[in-house]
């Protein structure tokens, strides 16, 4: 079954172009007002505000690390690459910035629109890969939580069946579910071996 892309809507949007002043910068600019952007360009520095914008075109020729108040890769918005010369250096550099997308230089009158949705949907993917990969860590952890509950109760239940059916109900009578009760286990034993 093939995945249904949404396309969002880029009116009102926010956009921020690092960019030095020059033609590409003012056909970029032209093409995103077009689309229903708001559009506002800076050099060399970026301003705070562009923690509130929902795409950053950056320049993949002449930036630098220092540009950006983030560390690379950590953009709160889908960035696009503005690439001129396919230097492998250069590209190397816009993708540890994760470019969510590029549009070749000089822009011409198209090419902007197909960037904007490919940015979001590559940037959106990241961020639901990222949040399912957390969720399976802190879950994969949990687990090795309710291994060491099991254990600290097997001690008296005299079996890992037992203990483990004796966690099962003291998370129903705590009303939490097995992760929490197994925390609340684990406390308490640390805190038994203390006293």
């Amino acid at each position: 079954m093939k995945q249904k892309i949404f396309i969002p809507e880029f009116g009102g949007a926010r956009a921020v172009i690092l960019h030095r002043p020059h033609p590409t910068v003012d056909s970029l600019s032209r093409q995103l007002r077009a689309i229903g952007l708001s559009v506002e360009a800076h050099w060399p520095e970026l301003p705070a505000s562009v923690m509130l914008a929902d795409y950053l075109f950056f320049d993949a020729d002449m930036g630098c690390d220092e540009q950006f108040p983030w560390p690379a890769g950590e953009a709160p918005m889908p960035m696009i690459a503005l690439i001129g010369s396919e230097a492998p250096g250069r590209i190397e550099w816009a993708l540890s910035h994760n470019a969510a997308s590029k549009i070749l230089k000089p822009v011409g009158d198209g090419g902007v629109f197909s960037g904007l949705l490919i940015a979001r949907q590559t940037y959106d993917a990241r961020k639901a890969m990222a949040a399912e990969i957390s969720d399976l860590r802190a879950r994969l952890s949990e687990r090795q939580t309710v291994v060491q509950a099991v254990m600290l109760l097997a001690r008296n239940a005299g079996s890992e069946d037992r203990a483990y059916d004796q966690l099962r109900q003291m998370a129903m009578s705590w009303r939490v579910n097995i992760e929490e009760a197994a925390q609340r286990v684990v406390a308490m034993g640390l805190a038994a071996k203390r006293a």
